[in-house]
């Protein structure tokens, strides 16, 4: 039986053997305090830490135990719409900034961290999903995503930008090979470590949900950190933890898998996002993949806070494993995430209250984007700063 809940990723050795973090109690101080500690929070930490100052990050589970540890491990540059639509929508010096800045984020994380937790094999946009269309609504639609992608790669190599089109087994559509692959959990449990190298000017506590945030202070259950700014790193709930942004930025729940190793292992050479982003699927060493999506199959249902999965998303998810692997495939492990939304694609960097600056609202590809977004928010507040046009404010 699946196990209900728990992310597929948290089956690596090194992520299940990392010692937990303690909870905050007492009272600390710090010249900043980061609010989440996923991969936004911990680079929002990094930058504090860069400019000689000290910082203490909080999260309400363990690192990484939001959507930062539960996505599909897919590390995509650019925006999360498609850069020509955002090109349309943002303008094309903003749209092309944010792609050559997530494009210099993956570098430095694929320098850093390795190739052991770092798979820079690119990525695949297919046109629809892997198989003969199953209707004429899907074979009509799998047309206009033919187009949508020849658009896309248009304007890519038009900018500079690597890109190639893609036709063999899969189907149809786009490889992007700067792009790549990780276990997002592993990531940023490496990344945290990495933080350790500071000293008595950083700490990271776990379990130690905010429970209010005003100038100067951020208070748990069991303590307090005073500072002289917060930084909310958070993007599932952000409306919730700040409500001012509600109507700005909305909460979604995202579904994922996990399945045993296939019999026959390279299925997929990539990760891979078709049917315009909706569904996506990487394979991990072992063979195993991990698979997500469906939104759309529910989409009232699933503008939730709620992370729990659900039986009509996964009945898709399992529908989709037989395109993705051609054979029915048991599944080990079943698990969502609450992840922000905004109108126009853009995520937030914004000051949401005095002494509080907040990003989030990554539009479900927060791996690159949430990054950039969290030094944007540290330069928001302690120079600031207004954020690039590729943000909200």
């Amino acid at each position: 039986m699946a196990d209900s809940g728990t992310p597929g990723w948290d089956t690596d050795p090194i992520v299940a053997r990392t010692p937990r973090r303690p909870s905050l109690s007492g009272v600390r101080t710090a010249d900043v305090c980061v609010v989440g500690l996923g991969a936004s929070g911990l680079s929002a930490m990094a930058e504090v830490l860069r400019r000689g100052l000290s910082v203490i990050g909080l999260d309400a589970g363990r690192i990484a135990a939001g959507a930062a540890g539960r996505n599909g491990g897919f590390l995509l540059a650019g925006p999360a719409p498609g850069v020509q639509r955002a090109a349309e929508s943002w303008g094309v010096a903003a749209a092309m900034e944010l792609y050559r800045d997530t494009v210099n984020e993956l570098d430095w994380l694929a320098q850093t961290l390795g190739p052991d937790i770092v798979r820079r094999a690119g990525s695949l946009r297919l046109a629809g999903l892997p198989g003969d269309p199953r209707s004429e609504f899907e074979a009509a639609d799998r047309l206009r995503e033919i187009a949508d992608c020849q658009e896309q790669l248009s304007f890519l190599t038009g900018h500079g930008i690597r890109a190639e089109w893609y036709s063999g087994t899969l189907g149809e559509g786009l490889f992007l090979p700067d792009d790549g692959a990780m276990n997002p959990a592993r990531r940023a449990l490496s990344q945290a470590g990495r933080l350790g190298d500071a000293g008595a000017r950083c700490a990271l506590f776990e379990h130690s949900a905010a429970r209010s945030i005003s100038a100067g202070s951020v208070k748990t259950t069991a303590g307090e950190v005073r500072c002289g700014l917060v930084v909310v790193a958070v993007d599932g709930g952000l409306d919730v933890l700040l409500p001012e942004l509600a109507g700005r930025v909305r909460t979604a729940r995202l579904q994922m898998l996990a399945t045993e190793p296939l019999p026959d292992l390279a299925k997929l050479p990539c990760p891979v996002y078709g049917r315009w982003g909706y569904d996506y699927a990487q394979q991990d060493p072992a063979g195993r993949l991990f698979l997500g999506g469906g939104r759309d199959i529910d989409v009232e249902a699933e503008w939730t806070t709620d992370s729990q999965p659900t039986e009509v998303v996964q009945a898709y998810l399992d529908g989709l494993v037989l395109r993705f692997a051609g054979n029915p495939v048991p599944v080990s492990h079943r698990w969502a995430a609450s992840v922000g939304y905004t109108e126009d694609g853009r995520a937030l960097v914004t000051s949401a209250r005095d002494g509080v600056v907040a990003c989030g609202g990554y539009n479900g590809t927060g791996n690159l984007v949430g990054p950039v977004a969290a030094r944007a928010a540290v330069t928001l507040g302690l120079d600031g700063t207004p954020p690039p046009a590729c943000f909200a404010s």
